[in-house]
């Protein structure tokens, strides 16, 4: 059983670029610790092109949270969030989306906090995941499909973190498909570059939205089991 009553913690889960998997992740990890008993909040607070993350996210949380809290800026075409807002007339501040995620972070212990795109894809007026999670001091989740190629998007994405939040950073490769002669190398090649208790390997799920059904894979209650432990 995990000690849900140690800290508080906002997290904030990025990836390497566009369907990586950070949905997928982030509402696996709401659903197992809630499963544990714990207190836990799941955003998305900006999108684009749609409101699929943010339902599943409410799914999730079992309606804990309404739509319109998880999810509080959305815009209707399925391209960068700063220019679908541009296109909507509609601006997005820093301030503001660091302003909902401090009040969700009142009245819950644990914030799981999802962006949109890469970590600098640009979310709003002169700001992108990066800059969010600078402000909040959150614990950076890196989500980074497990392929060709996933070593380097993930060094860089490490890179462009401030040098404390990279070292903060958790890595979560995500197994996109189940048989891929890249993924056992990636695990240890990544790991002499960053240490192996930081990388965490999310296995290759046939139905990724079924959340109960994936939850009782013992793999990936495994994975979320080190994941969570190392901010609950």
């Amino acid at each position: 059983m995990l000690d849900i009553r140690v800290k508080r913690s906002i997290v904030f889960i990025t990836g390497t670029d566009t369907g990586a998997g950070k949905t997928i992740l982030t509402a696996l990890l709401a659903a197992f610790l809630r499963e544990k008993g714990a207190n836990v909040a799941a955003l998305k607070p900006i999108c684009s092109g749609g409101r699929g993350d943010a339902l599943l996210l409410r799914k999730a949380l079992k309606n804990a949270l309404p739509l319109d809290e998880i999810n509080p800026w959305h815009f209707r075409e399925p391209i960068a969030p700063l220019l679908a807002a541009r296109r909507e007339r509609k601006k997005i501040s820093l301030a503001d989306v660091v302003a909902h995620a401090r009040r969700t972070s009142k009245k819950f212990p644990i914030v799981l906090v999802e962006g949109a795109g890469g970590l600098l894809s640009p979310l709003g007026e002169n700001f992108d995941s990066r800059d969010l999670i600078k402000v909040l001091g959150a614990i950076p989740i890196i989500v980074s499909p497990n392929r060709l190629g996933a070593i380097n998007q993930t060094l860089l994405t490490l890179d462009a973190l401030p040098k404390p939040l990279a070292q903060r950073a958790k890595i979560v490769l995500n197994s996109v498909d189940s048989a891929n002669a890249a993924r056992v190398g990636n695990l240890k090649l990544l790991g002499e570059f960053v240490g192996h208790n930081r990388i965490h390997i999310l296995p290759h799920l046939t139905q990724p939205n079924d959340l109960e059904g994936s939850l009782q894979n013992e793999n990936v209650r495994r994975t979320f089991r080190k994941l969570a432990a190392d901010f609950v």
